[in-house]
């Protein structure tokens, strides 16, 4: 066993536990280098490490009896659609909402260098997903004529090209007392055998701790505190690559605040069987919760009612509102946590003197997890025409083209609503924020007879 004064007890803990492979290159390291090594090694928290171990090879119990789950349907303007807009648009001019974007990524997939949010998806103005989404908190904060909190969650790979880029930008618009930018945590992941690995010499391989993170993220920065202080009550959460989402929709605040949810999430009618889609259901006990389309047994998934329609019908595009408190609650380090998900994946590290790609183990929770620990929690179906367009690729379903494709779609319906004529040579449409977050915001337009149209 290798020493190093001061820190044998530790080195002891991890040759104890099958873990003294970390110190193999210990004899080529300087003492600097040994000192940054144990700087990682002290913040291993052997409990997690067991528990991280244990679910290696567990899969989602396909004993579970699932039902699916109920959800809200206002989609016509009928008299309790008319009512929740109504109770919404009151809710938000008292400064009750904030905006929670999850913003972790990498633009990769997307042939793209820098944080996802970065990426450049308007097609006519060449706007970044986060400049649209700025844009959308800066037109809701006018028109409900109050001040609208943004929190965007990095990760420790992007949040300092992140933060200068809102900062070279002046934040799209928002004030720097309204935007609030924080990490998430990390957590170790493991190889094969359930062993911790090493990104580089004196560094551990480590991996974002999911979307599901984002709700402890919020509690250990400070900003869920500070936001109710502020007499913030609801956060608005969404995902940065959709272009389309209505980050502000006073018909889904309403219905949440009138059914008293701790929750509520929106829900979109799948495509079939196999879409890559968490799917809403109903536990035995009533609580609600999200399964991974991965997790849901093929039987169910593809079990359809008598009218041939899916039986597990509401897929989650991971649009919710939590109230602060129930964030409170189930961050407050007492008994209630979320748990992790484990995923075999292809793993660059350090080892044995060389940098080699194995396979391994990540683990990550889900937001969606904190629905069933939720009293009351209700699902809101939305058009996905006009509210999703997922940006997960570069080409093909769910891509920056099908994305661009979708908005130009929605705009050209917004000006046919208010009764402006599109040229026959307009092929695509874009419209900015600032002037419209619905077609009802639109002013009386004069299309030009022109390939691609901006309206600003």
């Amino acid at each position: 066993m290798e020493t190093f004064y001061g820190y044998d007890d530790l080195i002891k803990q991890f040759f104890a536990r099958g873990q003294g492979h970390l110190f193999q290159h210990w004899n080529t390291l300087s003492e600097d280098e040994r000192n940054s090594l144990f700087k990682e090694l002290k913040s291993v928290d052997f409990s997690l490490l067991a528990t991280l171990q244990s679910l290696i090879g567990t899969r989602y119990p396909e004993h579970e009896i699932l039902e699916p789950a109920p959800y809200i349907s206002l989609t016509a303007r009928t008299d309790e659609y008319i009512e929740a807009l109504s109770i919404g648009e009151a809710y938000i001019r008292k400064g009750k909402v904030a905006v929670f974007v999850v913003a972790g990524g990498q633009g990769s997939r997307l042939g793209f260098e820098g944080p996802k949010g970065c990426f450049p998806i308007g097609e006519v103005s060449g706007k970044s997903l986060f400049q649209i989404h700025a844009e959308k908190i800066v037109k809701y904060a006018r028109k409900y004529e109050v001040s609208i909190p943004w929190l965007i969650m990095t990760s420790d790979a992007n949040h300092t090209a992140t933060s200068e880029f809102l900062h070279n930008h002046r934040n799209f618009g928002i004030s720097d007392n309204d935007l609030y930018i924080f990490s998430q945590g990390m957590v170790s992941s493991l190889d094969m055998e359930g062993k911790l690995v090493l990104e580089n010499p004196t560094k551990l391989f480590k991996n974002p701790d999911g979307h599901g993170g984002s709700l402890t993220a919020l509690k250990s920065s400070g900003v869920l505190a500070e936001l109710m202080g502020r007499g913030i009550e609801t956060i608005s959460y969404f995902q940065v690559d959709n272009p389309l989402v209505k980050i502000i929709d006073p018909v889904f605040i309403g219905a949440h605040i009138i059914h008293n949810a701790e929750v509520s999430s929106k829900g979109i009618p799948k495509t079939g069987p196999d879409e890559k889609i968490g799917v809403f259901v109903r536990y035995p006990d009533g609580r609600m919760g999200v399964v991974e389309y991965s997790d849901l047994p093929e039987k169910q998934a593809k079990e359809t009612g008598s009218d041939g329609t899916l039986k597990f019908l509401m897929g989650s595009p991971a649009i919710h509102l939590f109230q602060c408190a129930f964030i409170e609650e189930i961050t407050s380090g007492g008994s209630i946590n979320l748990p992790f998900h484990v995923a075999k994946k292809k793993l660059k590290v350090w080892q044995k003197g060389v940098f080699s790609e194995i396979e391994g183990f990540k683990f990550e929770k889900f937001v969606f997890d904190a629905l069933p620990l939720a009293k009351k929690s209700i699902v809101f179906e939305m058009n996905r025409q006009e509210e999703f367009a997922p940006v997960k690729n570069l080409t093909g379903i769910d891509s920056v083209e099908s994305a661009r494709k979708l908005m130009s779609n929605l705009y050209k319906e917004w000006l046919r609503n208010k009764g402006i004529e599109i040229p026959p040579a307009v092929a695509v449409v874009e419209i900015s924020p600032l002037l419209a977050v619905e077609s009802d915001d639109l002013p009386a337009i004069v299309l030009p007879n022109e390939k691609k149209v901006y309206l600003t």
